[in-house]
């Protein structure tokens, strides 16, 4: 499942700018496809995403960078307007430029992005129903657009072997999906196989796993380890 680091990153600047339009939807697409649907990627979810083509993918440049951030609270706007139905969606957003060297560097860009994401975000002042701001409460989750999303972060220096995608990438999941498969009676099977096919795939369990309303969601979102006294460095707008 390790993937290399990315061609692309290793390019000049200028002709990675050019580059990275002309492969949006065909190599960072393509790639993703291949990435989701290996045999052993254990996110059963993900798989259905993209076997019933309900996504949307979209490339920009260096992860934390603050001149993306108001282009992606607007695919975003645009991917939250879409009326929810039955199925499992996702919008993944890949960042190909200047991959960050370390696993807490990618930890600290992915929490600057999503800071700049809420600053840049107009509706920034009405959070999601149902979820709270504050990503040391058991009940946070990520707003944007006014709806809430569970952010899984990938990157090729990931401690989890199921983050390891070629370039840095954050995967936006719609929190009113796990809510519906709650109330449906889904949820607990689908996470039980997923945490069953997560461990036999790393040998271990993922240490920063928890339910929604026992511990905060916000540290699982980079992939590594966080410490006991680890501290969200995520502020919302009062």
């Amino acid at each position: 499942m390790t993937r290399p680091e990315s061609d692309l990153a290793l390019e000049p600047a200028a002709a990675r700018s050019r580059k990275t339009s002309e492969v949006t939807h065909d190599r960072f697409e393509s790639e993703f496809r291949e990435f989701v649907q290996q045999p052993d990627f254990p996110c059963l979810g993900a798989k259905s995403v993209f076997r019933l083509n309900n996504y949307t993918l979209r490339a920009y440049g260096a992860l934390g960078n603050e001149r993306d951030a108001r282009v992606l609270v607007a695919d975003l706007a645009r991917f939250g307007a879409e009326p929810c139905n039955d199925t499992l969606s996702a919008f993944v957003a890949v960042f190909p430029h200047d991959p960050p060297e370390q696993e807490v560097v990618f930890e600290r860009r992915l929490w600057r992005q999503l800071q700049l994401l809420h600053e840049a975000d107009p509706e920034s002042a009405r959070w999601a129903d149902g979820v709270s701001s504050d990503p040391a409460d058991p009940h946070f989750s990520f707003s944007v657009g006014g709806r809430a999303y569970f952010v899984v972060g990938l990157h090729p220096l990931s401690s989890r072997i199921a983050r390891r995608f070629r370039w840095p990438a954050l995967v936006f999941n719609p929190h009113e999906q796990f809510t519906r498969l709650r109330e449906e009676g889904r949820f607990e099977g689908l996470r039980s196989a997923i945490r069953a096919r997560d461990i036999a795939l790393q040998g271990t369990e993922n240490p920063n796993l928890s339910d929604f309303g026992e511990r905060s969601e916000a540290r699982q979102y980079s992939g590594r380890p966080t410490e006991d006294d680890w501290k969200c460095p995520f502020h919302g707008k009062p």
